[in-house]
Formats: structure tokens, sequence, C-alpha cells
């Protein structure tokens, strides 16, 4: 059964090593719906973190090449890697970039730039649009110095992801020192907007021996619940 994707999706494909093994996961991903995706320099190998540039180029060129001969648009995304490890390199990142621009990527990224003054001299350097990700810290600058910067493209790497687990872990620590939390409207649970009084009860259930619990109060944050908000 081949997987399908209710809405488009960007994905990282640096699973292969070799070009045409590249290629042929670019074609993979696409018949499973996929719309695009990003194809790193990095080996994994710690000994040699970075592939050679001219294997790094031909990975490049042959996902660039499958992508084009899809029925449908496809963004490559090339990833150069040299700041997430020892001795970085901004002459070689940029040298990284602008091979993988000739070899066909449509968007460029290079995450862990130091300094906004390295961001700009990548996106001097080359001419498709740059990508940067935040939540790096001390390496994280605001949507208006990166775009002043010439960035097209901000991605959030995991920070959404933290965020909502964050958010999640104090809710459900308020609601364990204070108990249930009452809100002045409906809130929101799995998209949908509920009518709530600001507490939400269990269902009786059976306890041991057959008696039924009495209904306990839950607070909206404790399930993890949304309250809407009612400014604009």
């Amino acid at each position: 059964m081949r997987p399908t994707c209710p809405s488009p999706q960007i994905w990282n494909a640096d699973l292969a090593r070799f070009p045409e093994v590249v290629a042929e996961t670019i074609r993979l991903a696409a018949g499973a719906g996929l719309v695009g995706c990003t194809i790193e320099d990095s080996t994994g190998n710690p000994d040699k973190p970075l592939y050679d540039l001219s294997l790094a180029v031909e990975r490049i060129a042959a996902a660039a090449q499958a992508g084009r001969a899809l029925p449908f648009p496809f963004m490559l995304t090339a990833r150069a890697h040299s700041f997430l490890y020892a001795a970085p390199d901004l002459d070689e990142t940029i040298r990284r970039l602008q091979a993988f621009e000739q070899a066909g990527a449509d968007v460029l990224f290079a995450p862990g730039l130091p300094d906004i003054d390295s961001v700009r001299a990548v996106c001097q350097a080359v001419s498709k649009p740059f990508n940067f990700m935040v939540g790096i810290k001390g390496k994280s600058f605001s949507v208006e110095e990166l775009s002043a910067a010439g960035v097209k493209r901000i991605s959030l790497a995991t920070v959404a992801l933290s965020r909502s687990h964050d958010g999640l872990a104090r809710c459900g620590a308020r609601a364990e020192r204070k108990g249930p939390v009452r809100f002045p409207g409906p809130f929101r649970f799995h998209g949908r907007s509920q009518p709530t009084d600001g507490n939400l009860m269990w269902p009786d259930a059976p306890a041991s021996g057959g008696t039924s619990r009495p209904r306990r109060a839950l607070s909206a944050q404790k399930i993890g619940a949304v309250p809407c908000s009612t400014r604009r």
C-alpha cells in the first residue's frame, strides 16, 4: 500500500549516499505525495562529517534531475553543514552553496551561521533563495534582520514542536498544583470549537468492585485543550 499525504509536505531525504539512490528516493517520495525535500552534505560519520564536494554536488544534481522529471513542481533544498562541525569555514560553505545552485537546487541552506554578517555574505554570494533556520541558541536573528540580509525563507526546525511540548507540560503542572482552570468562552479541541463553562468532566467509570466513581471535573488545559481567543 502506498502512503499518501493529506497536504503538501517537505521532507529531509538525506538517506542515501549514492546519487542514483538519491534520485530513486526522490521518485519514491514524490509517489508518496511529497512536493519537496532537503539534501544535506553531511555523511553521518564523525571522522569525516562532510561529503567531498564532488560527490555532494553529484547527489544534488541527481536529485534535481529526478525532481524536474516529475509531473508537478518539486522543491529541492540543498544544505551545506560546515558550521555544524569543527573548524567551520565560511568561504567553503559559500563555495558549496554556489556549486549546489549550479547543480540545480531551488533553495540553499547553511544551518549554524554565526552572525548576521555571515548570513548577508552568503545571500550576496548566491542567486537562489536562501533559507535560514532559527532555533540555534545565540545564532538566531529577527525577521527584520534576516530580511535585510537577503534571506528569502525562514524555517523553524523543532522550535514549534518544542514550544508546544513546553506549553503542554506547563499546563499539566498548573492543573496538578491548582486544579481546574476556568475559561470564559469556548475552547478548541482537535480543531473543533466546543462550548464549555471552563471544566470538562470524566464520564462515569466503574471502579473496582463494580461501583461507579463520581464524575470528576478536569481542567480544559489538563487534557490539552487550547482556549479560543476572542481578540483578533
